[in-house]
């Protein structure tokens, strides 16, 4: 089982998404990430602006549906790409999203991994007001849970199931939009709770304090140690984090507040070049520095958490700049 702990407070985060400046003869790499605001879009800008360092220019288009991003980068139709580690054997498996994909046991064959990385927590955020205090009292209320086509809102359901027993669209109403048009419903008053992947510290999820009061739910000690619960934390991807309730202004819930943690990996495809992606790994964790300076939820980023969660063989490129660094590579990871 995947367990970290965290208690900390969140910088700011990186901006936006960049391509870094290229010579006109440079070969230019497509990449994909999440949305400006979230840390799978941090870390993986930060990747690529290191990597540019080395002459690895990565133009990275932002703001995409992963479940789909890592389907293009194992068809080699993008190069480099956020990854989710729950993803990896639907698509081996051809199941939930990628049922009607026939080429997605191919796809998925063809992903390796660069580096992982501790992301941060499901935020099941409500405002003061709501009528949630409990999660016993989201019963008839309107919950956004994720995206359409994400995976987030499937483990939002089962992450409520398994508390509570309430089923989507039974005992309470499911939405599913876009991550900003779910923190629009939220401060409009459109939902009544909202469930958020998001960095410890998030100023996302911070904002909802800074002009009124609001909820994190913690999930119950007594659920904790259940079956159903357990397995929920083992999934690949997932854990059991714990943070201080205090970091956000605003916030109601007293003390240490338990929560269903994530972590993904940066991920390319067995195509790309190995000077390619040994170049790029080795300027990223040459500037760690500069990565720890970008966001606060980086300096968790070391040569001990560099295979965090990661379920697909590395690429042979990282294998050689971490054998040449000294750092130990699970057998299992070994292309």
């Amino acid at each position: 089982m995947l367990n970290f702990r965290m208690i900390t407070a969140a910088a700011a985060m990186a901006a936006s998404a960049v391509l870094v400046p290229a010579t006109s003869s440079a070969q230019i790499f497509k990449g994909e990430t999440a949305g400006v605001g979230d840390p799978v879009h941090t870390m993986f800008v930060t990747f690529a602006n290191q990597a540019g360092k080395a002459g690895v220019e990565i133009q990275v288009n932002a703001g995409q549906t992963l479940t789909k991003s890592m389907l293009k980068g194992g068809r080699q139709e993008i190069d480099f790409f956020s990854t989710v580690p729950s993803l990896v054997n639907l698509m081996k498996n051809q199941a939930r999203m990628y049922e009607k994909v026939a080429d997605a046991p191919v796809a998925a064959g063809q992903l390796r991994a660069i580096l992982g990385f501790k992301a941060g927590a499901y935020h099941p955020v409500t405002l003061a007001g709501s009528g949630i205090e409990t999660w016993e009292d989201l019963k008839g209320k309107t919950i956004f849970t994720g995206p359409p086509a994400g995976s987030a809102s499937a483990t939002s359901e089962a992450l409520i199931k398994i508390i509570t027993g309430y089923e989507a669209g039974t005992d309470y109403t499911a939405v599913r939009l876009s991550w900003g048009e779910g923190y629009a419903a939220l401060a409009d008053g459109k939902i009544d709770m909202m469930v958020r992947p998001a960095e410890i510290g998030s100023s996302k999820i911070e904002q909802f304090g800074l002009s009124g009061e609001f909820r994190v739910l913690s999930i119950p000690e007594a659920v904790v140690g259940s079956e159903a619960m357990q397995a929920l934390f083992g999934r690949p991807g997932r854990g059991m984090l714990q943070f201080d309730g205090g970091v956000y202004k605003g916030q109601l819930t007293g003390g240490e507040i338990t929560a269903l943690g994530f972590t993904q990996f940066v991920g390319t495809h067995a195509g790309v070049d190995e000077d390619v992606v040994y170049n790029a790994t080795k300027a990223f964790w040459e500037n760690l520095g500069e990565v720890h300076a970008t966001a606060f939820f980086l300096k968790d980023v070391t040569a001990e958490t560099a295979f965090t969660s990661v379920n697909v063989p590395l690429h042979p490129g990282a294998v050689k700049y971490y054998d040449e660094a000294g750092i130990a590579i699970p057998d299992a990871l070994r292309p």
